[in-house]
């Protein structure tokens, strides 16, 4: 794509400012690991907010969006549901919460607060540790292959899309390792204001261009429901042909079974937990409890809104504009460059360097968070643990800068042989997560669940999530969920029955601290016992209700800007009603009722 000089300017000015800021707030972040880490969990929580928001907000995911939302319509508001995008609700509502009355660094360091110091705990420890590493390898090939194809279609240069992906993730793992998270987070800040004006002015420019008139003419009937039967119903024929292709390759056609998986995965692994990554870190990172309870509600109030203008404008232009093109060539088209297409042929000069601009900073915005928070686990959980715990502060950190820039290495390696954006995606969040969910989902609800059990789980969760594209390459990720929960509750299961409870001592404090609702009858007894003043969680019920009119109050987030976009003014007032009608809900319900 031939780039004006003003976006040129524009896009540079962005990428030198932002490594100047890392650089500026390298010397605050090298004071000691927590300081690099978790920023000395000194920075307000609305602040860690908009980060994780900025994190979330990445390139590669909102090129899936884009193309989902070109083929699928309103119904692609469903489809984040395979991350799951409604975790946030679970985690606003009480998992935080949970989580930050820990005290501690990491999602490995936690679990010495449950299952104590034995020979299990050192296992579920180790086991978290791996999955911490393989998961960030995963992801930064995910990103790898998304800024490569970004790049190819938008900058000057006559590079390949791998070129452009290493100069650009070279760029940002320069400044996220030096600069820590004060970097990340403050970088973050100015990032998703870049996004969000950009984002904006998409959407505007697409309901300038695009009348209803002509999108009608350009979308199949069902295009605009957002609800949907059994099948599908979604029929291209005549319009653009190639999609139902796409739509069979998907496997979506049996929609409604492909929902019920999606909610299924989804409950079970939002109520195992954050995994790993840099959502976790963020969690550690606030003040409070109760802070981390609004930063992750805060997530979903900023973030949708400025994502959606995005994928909605984009969508609808390329739908009206390249649709009629599409069909005449018949040809199969690869719907993961429709975001790339739009812009390049739609966006004004110097509007198309600040959105270029701000879809650099989204991927930034992961992939620092990413690569920041995955080397905590080997630093803090190997290295201090059992290598050299008495090293200073300043070796830990120089430590840190070599491992960041090692799992970069691996990672982009492996972003060599990745050819579909789509297939890591479902890779990473429908299999590589299904191994997660059934260790964590017993770690908070069953008093009898051990380190042994957590590490045998964990380790057959994982083995399960890797073998399973390998030996069923054909087998759509999200379908294998189940088998690979199966697999991973079995190793929990006979990894806890097989070997004694875990300290007493520790599950009364974990219980007592942490205060989990479940199958925590024994445990209660023997708290009550010791301190009859003690009260249990009673809130299993409120947390229930707040979940459902959360996940309610998420959705209707996201369609609103859609409805905005394509000018369906009467649903989007009722996606605006039942917001309001949710948020009071919440208010009364969820945020009167935070306490540490």
């Amino acid at each position: 794509m031939k780039l004006s000089g003003l976006d040129i300017v524009i896009i540079l000015i962005y990428l030198g400012l932002t490594v100047f800021l890392g650089f500026l707030l390298s010397k605050k972040a090298s004071k000691n690991i927590d300081s690099y880490f978790l920023g000395g969990k000194t920075i307000p929580w609305w602040i860690l907010g908009i980060s994780n928001a900025s994190g979330m907000f990445d390139i590669t995911g909102t090129m899936w969006l884009v193309s989902m939302c070109f083929v699928y319509g309103l119904k692609s508001a469903w489809l984040p549901w395979i991350w799951p995008t409604f975790n946030q609700i679970f985690l606003m509502i009480y998992l935080s919460a949970w989580l930050r009355r820990s005290e501690v660094m990491t999602g490995a360091e936690w679990l010495k607060t449950r299952f104590g110091t034995g020979k299990g705990a050192v296992l579920s420890h180790q086991v978290v540790v791996i999955f911490a590493i393989v998961s960030a390898i995963g992801f930064i090939s995910y990103a790898f292959k998304g800024i490569g194809k970004f790049a190819y279609t938008f900058l000057p240069w006559d590079l390949s899309p791998d070129t452009y992906a290493l100069i650009i993730i070279g760029i940002t793992t320069l400044y996220v390792i030096k600069g820590g998270m004060y970097s990340v987070v403050f970088t973050e800040l100015l990032q998703f204001g870049i996004m969000t004006v950009a984002s904006i002015a998409v959407g505007i420019i697409a309901m300038n261009a695009v009348s209803p008139e002509a999108l009608e003419t350009a979308i199949p009937a069902g295009w605009k429901n957002l609800f949907f039967g059994w099948t599908l119903d979604l029929d291209w024929t005549g319009i653009i042909d190639t999609v139902n292709h796409k739509i069979e390759q998907d496997g979506f056609t049996l929609f409604g079974y492909f929902f019920m998986m999606m909610l299924f995965k989804g409950v079970l692994s939002s109520m195992a937990g954050p995994v790993p990554n840099y959502d976790m870190q963020r969690i550690l990172a606030t003040r409070s409890p109760s802070e981390a309870a609004k930063m992750s509600g805060i997530v979903s109030l900023v973030m949708f809104f400025p994502r959606y203008m995005l994928v909605a404008g984009l969508t609808i232009l390329a739908l009206v504009f390249l649709g009629p093109s599409l069909q005449s060539k018949q040809e199969i088209f690869d719907f993961e460059l429709i975001l790339p297409y739009a812009i390049k042929n739609f966006v004004p000069v110097g509007l198309t360097g600040l959105l270029i601009a701000g879809l650099l900073a989204a991927f930034m915005s992961t992939y620092a968070a990413t690569v920041n928070a995955a080397p905590a686990y080997f630093v803090n959980d190997i290295y201090k643990k059992y290598i050299n715990p008495n090293a200073s502060d300043q070796r830990y950190v120089r430590l840190s800068y070599l491992v960041s820039f090692v799992l970069v290495a691996i990672g982009v390696v492996f972003g060599f042989f990745v050819t579909s954006i789509n297939d890591i995606m479902q890779w990473i969040f429908g299999a590589l997560f299904g191994g997660y969910a059934a260790s964590n989902l017993l770690k908070w609800h069953w008093w009898r669940f051990n380190g042994y059990g957590y590490f045998w789980g964990m380790m057959a969760g994982l083995a399960g999530s890797l073998v399973m594209p390998l030996a069923f390459p054909g087998v759509q990720p999200l379908y294998a969920f189940p088998y690979i929960l199966l697999i991973a509750t079995i190793g929990s299961l006979l990894g806890t029955w097989l070997t004694p409870p875990d300290d007493e001592d520790v599950l009364e404090e974990f219980y007592k601290k942490v205060r989990p609702w479940g199958v925590w009858g024994p445990i209660k007894r023997k708290v009550l016992g010791k301190d009859p003043t003690f009260e249990k969680n009673k809130g299993f019920g409120r947390d229930a209700f707040n979940v459902i009119i959360g996940t309610l109050w998420q959705l209707s987030l996201v369609v609103i800007p859609i409805y905005l976009v394509i000018r369906e003014y009467s649903y989007m007032t009722v996606a605006i009603a039942v917001m309001l009608l949710c948020s009071i809900l919440l208010k009364v319900f969820w945020l009167d009722k935070l306490e540490d």
